[in-house]
């Protein structure tokens, strides 16, 4: 008999979890008013997460040799330095925030993000930067456009909008 790894104990506690989530959703009063009701996106989210939970689940089942880690805090942050770096990435982020806005600090950590995770060759930079700018562009434009929403815009934009 194979071990369980710990990928597939996560994937069967976020299945669990988002069932259990999709469970609460009938509790969620709604009216027939016309509209679309208030259970609708809830429930597409959860059904989207159960789905990769399960893939998550099959997948790990498939994978039962499990990834091999070296000893040490050594050999763990070298296994671990992608989610590592992400993190990182995504906390200075957060930090700067304040100063570079949404817009331009949204660019920046997806920008940064790729190169992290997708090389650094010259070629790859230019397409992470055209993703960059065109999905956090057009987030930022239908987040302020069409829904209204007032984004942090940091201390660059606003030196921008005054020239």
């Amino acid at each position: 008999m194979t071990r369980v790894n710990r990928d597939t104990v996560i994937a069967i506690a976020l299945a669990a979890f988002s069932g259990a989530a999709f469970w609460t959703t009938f509790d969620i009063k709604t009216r027939d008013d016309g509209i679309m009701q208030a259970t609708v996106w809830p429930r597409g989210i959860l059904i989207f997460m159960i789905v990769l939970s399960l893939i998550y689940l099959v997948r790990s089942l498939r994978d039962a040799s499990g990834a091999s880690e070296a000893a040490g805090m050594a050999g763990w942050l070298r296994y671990y330095r992608n989610p590592i770096g992400c993190f990182l990435l995504y906390f200075v982020f957060l930090a700067t925030l304040p100063y570079f806005g949404i817009l331009i600090g949204g660019v920046l950590l997806v920008f940064l993000l790729l190169s992290l995770l997708g090389g650094l060759e010259r070629q790859m930079l230019l397409r992470h930067g055209a993703i960059a700018v065109l999905s956090i562009g057009g987030m930022w434009a239908i987040f302020t456009f069409a829904l209204k929403v007032i984004l942090p815009a940091g201390e660059i934009l606003p030196l921008i909008y005054r020239m």
